[in-house]
């Protein structure tokens, strides 16, 4: 991806970034949903240039898959939670807002450290846009922790494999087509079983979150 516009990419590397922090103020599941939309269709932008490099048709298969799974079927699913449990808005999260933005503050100057540098190294479309990736993983990691409620951890963890994916593009790292739509199955089957599974604990407890959970130790 190194001969496209530069700035191009940047914009893309910022929308996903800048998606993964706004995960973390909004209060309601749906306004997350479309958070991970936005930041999914940023991931189904990049695929789709960095195809024009090496062009097939199992891996114009793997983009449409991706696309699908990730923009139309995952929200679907997961506004089905929405509405089946009315869950309009979301649960509280371990840390309040502004400790929670201060650690994101300090997971973004941790990557933009010199402990971070040989990262440099790796960058085949600029350093400024990998840092940014990685940002990404490390914040979405850190709301599938921060968040008790069952749909923001899953949106948390789907957007960490996003960051995974900006990362490997940014860092010029080949991925098979095969491999691409593998993982893309997986994560389809992964959101089918985590709905199921998430509408169970509603239905036993009333709530989605975990933290309800520890009643199971008595």
């Amino acid at each position: 991806m190194a001969h496209l516009n530069q700035q191009t990419l940047l914009v893309f590397a910022t929308i996903i970034f800048a998606s993964a922090v706004f995960l973390h103020l909004t209060r309601k599941n749906t306004s997350a949903v479309r958070l991970y939309m936005v930041q999914s269709s940023a991931i189904a932008a990049l695929l789709i240039l960095s195809s024009f490099d090496r062009f097939s048709p199992l891996l114009i298969v793997a983009i449409v898959a991706t696309v699908a799974v990730k923009i139309f079927i995952a929200p679907y699913f997961f506004y089905g939670l929405i509405r089946r449990h009315q869950l309009k808005f979301s649960v509280n999260t371990y840390l309040n807002t502004p400790v929670s933005l201060m650690v994101i503050a300090a997971l973004l100057v941790l990557t933009r450290s010199d402990f971070f540098s040989a990262l440099a190294v790796l960058a085949t479309s600029g350093d400024k846009m990998l840092r940014l990736a990685f940002a990404t993983v490390l914040i979405s990691l850190f709301l599938a922790i921060n968040r008790k409620g069952a749909l923001s951890q899953m949106i948390g963890i789907l957007s960490l494999e996003n960051g995974i994916v900006a990362f490997a593009l940014f860092a010029g790292l080949e991925q098979s087509p095969g491999l691409q739509l593998g993982i893309t199955f997986n994560i389809l089957i992964w959101v089918i079983i985590a709905t199921v599974f998430a509408s169970m604990i509603f239905r036993k407890f009333g709530s989605l979150d975990v933290t309800a959970m520890k009643k199971l130790k008595g």
